[in-house]
């Protein structure tokens, strides 16, 4: 029989570097978790993705046990990294902060792609550029 879920937990971690102090502890310790059993375990999975923020979901069980799913890491982060920023524009609408061209547009919605809900490139594309515009990065025409 499948065990039945209580609680999904998602969280956003720097992969290979989760510790049981929040914001780990503090969003597992409610739930009863052996919170250290679940950080040796996203560090082990996480490990080859050193530097990048990993979305993880915790599906959390009714006998204390869970299960957890690594997503890609957020656009933001993608595009930052891509251009080299620290961060994006305060003021999106007056201040741009960077370009992105169509292939590093592409590059990025192919990797993003199993965790959008669409299964076309250009529409993985239209995405990613919605989220760099909030951004206050340019897109390459």
């Amino acid at each position: 029989m499948a065990k039945e879920v209580k609680q999904i937990v998602k969280l956003q971690i720097q992969a290979g570097k989760a510790t049981p102090a929040p914001p780990v502890g503090t969003a597992l310790g409610p739930h009863g978790l052996n919170i250290q059993d679940f950080c040796s375990q996203f560090n082990e999975a996480s490990k080859d993705r050193m530097g990048e923020v990993v979305p993880v979901e915790l599906s959390i069980y009714e006998d204390r046990t869970f299960s957890f799913i690594l997503k890609t890491a957020p656009a933001a982060e993608m595009i930052k990294d891509k251009l080299g920023l620290k961060k994006g524009s305060g003021s999106p609408l007056q201040m741009k902060v960077g370009k992105l061209t169509q292939s590093q547009l592409a590059e990025i919605a192919e990797k993003k792609m199993p965790d959008l809900n669409t299964n076309d490139l250009e529409q993985a594309k239209k995405i990613i550029a919605g989220t760099a515009r909030q951004m206050g990065i340019s897109i390459q025409e």
